[in-house]
């Protein structure tokens, strides 16, 4: 039996017609009709149907504009997301266990992940006292440090991805601040965010980028700062230079990023 012959021998048409659209909607920006598909693969429209609506049930798919068809971030998520995201946790946990220990606070790391701010890890407070987030929660994306940080160390059509799929991904979907562009950029400058906890009275968040190669984050690195009465303890100040450090420091063993400034 011939090379051709055993590959038809075990053919699976369905399987072949889900991989045709998956590959066909990675080359389109802007999505396509049930109707542009079939013409693409020269087939008819008919024998489609199912095929989409299984891969839009199971989120490789998502329908645009009622009509149109384009493809999520779940196959990339799938190749990417888990070995990738625990090697960045082995690498990120003893600094953050450092930092926690020098700045005698919380501290936690987020990532975006298809339309959601995503805890990977968590350090606990030395102390007595401290703000912890539980690893696997999901945090907003327009009002908490972690992600104004993933917005603003994006590009442009990054940070559009971003919006599109956080709205996507609820019903009812909060929009933007009217004024975020205005504290992306600001965060840009700064190089990182501080912010009062919108979520907890009481808890100041300081955040940096953890940053990939080319400059776009890869996570955020949050403190959720606890002002102490212990007059010995590391100020705000203190803690914010403490965060940045960490952050480049954990960027520096991930992803190799090396200050220009240093070579």
């Amino acid at each position: 039996m011939s090379v051709e012959d055993d590959s038809d021998r075990y053919r699976a048409p369905a399987l072949d017609k889900g991989l045709d659209i998956l590959e066909l909607l990675a080359t389109i920006d802007g999505g396509l009709t049930q109707a542009e598909i079939a013409k693409a693969l020269n087939k008819s429209p008919n024998e489609f149907y199912r095929m989409l609506d299984r891969l839009v049930r199971r989120g490789y798919v998502q329908r645009q504009d009622g009509d149109r068809f384009y493809l999520t971030l779940k196959l990339f998520g799938l190749a990417h997301y888990h070995a990738p995201v625990r090697r960045l946790v082995s690498f990120a946990t003893p600094l953050m266990r450092e930092f926690s220990n020098r700045a005698e606070q919380a501290c936690h790391l987020a990532i975006y992940d298809r339309g959601s701010v995503v805890v990977i890890a968590q350090q606990d407070s030395p102390t007595y006292w401290g703000i912890s987030i539980r690893v696997g929660a999901q945090i907003n994306l327009y009002n908490t440090g972690s992600g104004h940080i993933l917005l603003a160390f994006k590009d442009e059509k990054q940070r559009q991805m971003m919006i599109n799929e956080q709205r996507r991904q609820e019903q009812e979907a909060e929009e933007p601040p009217a004024d975020l562009e205005e504290k992306l950029l600001a965060i840009r400058e700064k190089g990182f965010e501080t912010m009062n906890s919108l979520q907890t009275s009481g808890v100041h968040n300081i955040s940096a980028p953890v940053l990939a190669m080319d400059g776009n984050a890869l996570a955020a690195l949050t403190c959720p700062y606890i002002e102490p009465v212990n007059p010995k303890a590391p100020t705000r100040e203190q803690v914010v230079e403490y965060v940045r450090e960490a952050a480049k420091q954990i960027s520096e063993t991930v992803a190799g990023t090396v200050d220009k400034a240093e070579l």
